[in-house]
């Protein structure tokens, strides 16, 4: 028998009783594509399965709400989106909180076990680190995702005007860095 797809998922879910049996394939069916998303904004392996882990707690608490009005997909990439935004906040107060912090993003990945890059895509991966939060999320969707337009809007909740503009500018700034430092 083959997994429900995402509308029977959708419909079982919103029985309590169906929730503990389809919460598991959820996980299963969306853990690979939520961690590359999560690991595309916060970058390092041991922070994106936190993060997913947290994602995945978020989700499980809030599926009560979940009414369907978006798809179980765009639902859980919004919860993603948002979990990694917020551990780049706080990870971001934490470092300014420690004076002998090593800031260097292209180091961090370079010191990960996980990161199978060289020194020029974890300066990529500086930049866009570097970027603000809105237009790194939009960059990553946009540029690594594939995501159009239409569907990154429906995740950020924000018009496709502005992110067109918000991916210009992130690609003008990482170009400019990279010349700058590569």
């Amino acid at each position: 028998m083959s997994p429900p797809d995402e509308t029977e998922m959708t419909r079982l879910l919103a029985s309590p009783g169906e929730r503990k049996k389809v919460f598991p394939i959820i996980v299963s069916q969306y853990s690979r594509s939520l961690y590359w998303k999560i690991r595309s904004i916060v970058l390092t392996h041991d922070d994106a399965d936190d993060v997913l882990q947290n994602t995945f707690l978020k989700a499980w608490k809030s599926l009560p709400s979940f009414e369907g009005k978006s798809r179980l997909s765009t639902w859980l990439y919004r919860i993603a989106v948002n979990e990694s935004l917020d551990f780049l906040r706080h990870e971001r107060t934490a470092v300014l909180a420690s004076a002998d912090a090593d800031l260097s993003v292209a180091n961090r990945l370079l010191a990960d076990t996980y990161f199978d890059g060289d020194r020029s895509q974890a300066l990529l991966q500086e930049a866009i680190a570097g970027l603000p939060d809105v237009q790194r999320t939009v960059f990553t969707l946009r540029y690594y995702d594939e995501m159009k337009y239409s569907e990154i809007s429906e995740v950020l909740g924000t018009s496709e005007g502005a992110l067109k503009a918000s991916y210009h500018i992130a690609v003008q700034k990482i170009t400019d860095y990279v010349k700058r430092h590569g």
